[in-house]
């Protein structure tokens, strides 16, 4: 029997943080779980997100009786809180909010347009399978020795990534600001950076230009995740050496699969 989970009125930070330990235990368990957001009236990006990489993780994490706030909030980020189907405005690789990351892209077509260092264009991968419950022996081989360091200064993000991430398969590194990132990987290799713009100590920027000066990191891909979303951002961003861009909320499957391009 599955249990119901009724969203308090204001999903924000503190919420989002209880509601993600609740979820990632139903998740271990494999538990059918019914999240009831009927009294939703105010739902704040944290509790957005956790929402949304949970649902994305298993089927059998489901929204019932969704208020017209919590409806408001998904259409505004252009994403479905639905654990099937396509997403609905979410952003395909290289338009602009997320760099390609396969052939170049005409200046006109795509506003970034930048090329990944260390990734040959491949316009007819293989398809890939599935994201599986982080609470589920991976099925992706290659996504079982890929390691993932992502930076970000806030402890649901980091928390909502590794649910994501390590649901798809992939071991996952964490660090609080820019100067603990690079402090992690003069210790530990890596195969991906995923990097917040905006950190204490060291920002992504910091983080990004020291990588790439760094012979070891100088063509591993670097994933910016931010709130910024403005253009002159996003162009500090590839001339610093960032392989793509995307913004938060994330959508977890879009995450995944750039993810698997950029280090296939």
């Amino acid at each position: 029997m599955g249990s119901t989970i009724t969203l308090p009125t204001v999903m924000d930070l503190a919420a989002a943080d209880s509601l993600l330990i609740t979820l990632r235990e139903a998740l271990a368990a494999q538990r059918p779980c019914r999240l009831d957001a009927s009294k939703v009236e105010k739902l704040m990006l944290p509790g957005l997100q956790v929402i949304l990489s949970a649902v994305r993780s298993s089927a059998q994490m489901q929204v019932v009786d969704p208020s017209a706030s919590f409806c408001d909030a998904f259409e505004q980020a252009a994403l479905s809180w639905g654990g099937e189907g396509a997403v609905p405005g979410a952003a395909p690789v290289g338009d602009d909010s997320a760099l390609p990351v396969g052939g170049a892209v005409p200046e006109d077509a795509a506003p970034m347009s930048a090329v990944p260092r260390s990734v040959a264009p491949q316009s007819a991968a293989p398809a890939q399978p599935p994201a599986s419950p982080a609470s589920e022996v991976p099925g992706d081989a290659a996504a079982c020795t890929k390691r993932i360091l992502t930076i970000d200064d806030s402890k649901t993000m980091r928390d909502t990534l590794r649910l994501t991430l390590a649901g798809a398969g992939y071991h996952v590194l964490q660090a609080v600001d820019g100067q603990d990132g690079l402090d992690v990987l003069r210790k530990e290799r890596v195969d991906v950076v995923i990097t917040d713009i905006n950190m204490p100590k060291l920002d992504g920027y910091g983080v990004i230009r020291h990588l790439r000066a760094d012979a070891n990191y100088d063509e591993t891909p670097i994933l910016v995740l931010s709130t910024e979303s403005d253009q002159k951002t996003k162009e500090i961003g590839r001339e610093a050496g960032a392989t793509g861009w995307l913004v938060k909320p994330f959508d977890p499957e879009q995450l995944v699969e750039i993810v698997r391009q950029v280090s296939p």
